[in-house]
């Protein structure tokens, strides 16, 4: 994710509730910014996944 031309993250957006999403450097994931969101998408190989069904829930939830 380190790769992407600057400013791709600030286009990616969650599928399920349309908020921003932070890189999580030490998870390898995207993480959802929406209050009742949360989920974390996987970045694999440097692809994000970002399917909802490959999202883990944020913890608690």
């Amino acid at each position: 994710m380190s790769d992407l031309v600057p400013g791709v993250l600030e286009l990616l957006v969650c599928p399920a509730c349309r908020a921003q999403l932070t890189w999580a450097y030490e998870a390898s994931e995207l993480v959802c910014t929406g209050a009742d969101c949360g989920l974390a998408y996987p970045v694999r190989g440097g692809i994000p996944i970002l399917v909802i069904d490959e999202a883990r829930a944020p913890h608690g939830n």
